[in-house]
C-alpha cells in the first residue's frame, strides 16, 4: 500500500482508533494515538493529528480533549447507542427464546462494536441463559425476513408446517401437505413468533409458529383479501388466545375477589368492564378462545377466579376439575 493511499485512509482509521480503543471513560494519549496508526503503516505527527481532530468533529464525532496531570488525552464521549440501551438489546437477545444460542452470541458479538472494547466487556454478562431452552431452528430469521417482503408485496406464501414426535423428531402435520397462506400480521407471543394469516380453504384467520414453518417460499399469487381484514386487530386477536391456542370464541364471565382486577387488567387491558358485586368481589365480561390452556389458567387461579357464564364453558371447566380430581 502506497503513503499516498495510507493518507487517504488515515481519517477511516482514526475514527475506527477513537471508536475501538476510547470511551467516556477511557482516553488515548497523542503518542498512543500516533503508536497505533503506525500498526496500520501510518505515519503521523501532532501537528496533523490536531487538523485531523478537527475533521472528525465537523464531520460530527464528539472528540473531547481533556488534560490528566500533565497529559492530555483524547476521546469520543458519544455514540449513536448508549451503553444503558445496549444492554437493555442484550438482554432481549439473550433472553429470546426464538433465537438460538449461535445466533444469540454473534448478535452481542455485534452489539459489542458499537460501543469500546472497554465497554463491551459489560456487554458480555447480563441475563443468566446457561440451561434455557432456545429455539433450534436457525431459519427462523430467514422466515421472518421473507413474510414481512410477502406482506409488503401483497404475496401469499407457502410452506410445511412440523411437529414434534415422542422420537423427538420433526414431523410434518397433515402427512406433509403445502400450506397456502395469505400473511397479514406478525406477532410475538409468549416468547415465541406467530404468523397470522389467512386460510382460504377453511375460511378462517390462523396462526402458525414462525420456527415451525418450513421450505418457505414466496408465490405469484396477490393475497386474498376478505372484507373484515381491514379492520382485524392483532392485539385483540392474541389477547384473547392463552399460550396462543386456539379455541371457540365467546363471551365468558368471571367472578372474582378484588386482588384478582391486577390480574385480569395485565392479562387483557384496562378496558373490561370491572362491575363490583360487594366489597370483596367482582365480576366482569372478556372476550377469549376457550381452549383447555385457559380453562387451566382460571384452575391455577385456586378459586379467587372463576366462571360464572356461559353454561357451556362452565360445564367445561367443571369437567376439567373432575378430570383433575381423578387423575391425582
Amino acid at each position: 500500500m502506497t503513503k499516498t493511499h495510507n493518507r487517504k485512509l488515515k481519517l477511516l482509521y482514526l475514527s475506527q482508533i477513537f471508536h475501538e480503543k476510547t470511551d467516556e471513560n477511557h482516553g488515548l494519549t497523542m503518542k498512543e494515538i500516533i503508536s497505533y496508526l503506525s500498526d496500520y503503516n501510518i505515519r503521523a505527527d501532532r501537528k496533523t493529528l490536531y487538523l485531523d481532530f478537527d475533521e472528525l468533529r465537523h464531520y460530527g464525532m464528539d472528540i473531547l480533549s481533556e488534560q490528566v496531570g500533565r497529559t492530555h488525552i483524547y476521546k469520543l464521549v458519544s455514540r449513536d447507542f448508549e451503553l444503558p440501551e445496549l444492554k437493555l438489546l442484550v438482554d432481549a437477545v439473550q433472553s429470546s427464546k426464538f433465537i438460538t444460542e449461535t445466533k444469540s452470541r454473534n448478535l452481542i458479538q455485534k452489539l459489542s462494536t458499537l460501543v469500546s472494547m472497554h465497554e463491551a466487556k459489560q456487554l458480555q454478562r447480563q441475563v443468566l441463559i446457561r440451561g434455557r431452552v432456545k429455539t433450534m431452528n436457525e431459519s427462523i430469521y430467514y422466515n421472518v425476513d421473507k413474510l414481512h417482503t410477502a406482506i409488503i408485496q401483497d404475496k401469499q406464501i407457502k410452506f410445511k408446517y412440523f411437529q414434534w414426535t415422542v422420537d423427538k423428531e420433526q414431523e410434518y402435520r397433515h402427512n406433509g401437505a403445502w400450506y397456502h397462506i395469505s400473511p397479514w400480521h406478525l406477532c410475538w407471543d409468549d416468547e415465541n413468533y406467530y404468523l397470522i394469516g389467512y386460510d382460504a380453504e377453511s375460511e378462517k384467520l390462523k396462526h402458525y409458529r414462525v420456527d415451525k414453518m418450513k421450505k418457505m417460499t414466496i408465490s405469484d399469487t396477490p393475497r386474498d383479501n376478505p372484507a373484515h381484514i381491514e379492520d382485524f386487530d392483532p392485539t385483540v386477536y392474541t389477547k384473547g388466545l392463552f399460550g396462543m391456542f386456539g379455541g371457540e370464541t365467546c363471551r365468558v364471565t368471571l367472578e372474582g375477589e378484588n386482588h384478582m382486577v391486577g390480574v385480569l387488567i395485565d392479562r387483557f387491558g384496562k378496558d373490561i368492564p370491572i362491575v363490583k358485586l360487594d366489597d370483596n368481589r367482582f365480576y366482569t365480561h372478556i372476550e377469549v378462545a376457550v381452549s383447555p390452556q385457559f380453562l387451566g389458567w382460571i384452575a391455577s387461579m385456586a378459586g379467587a377466579l372463576t366462571i360464572t357464564a356461559p353454561e357451556t364453558v362452565v360445564e367445561r371447566m367443571k369437567n376439567l376439575a373432575k378430570k383433575l380430581n381423578e387423575s391425582y
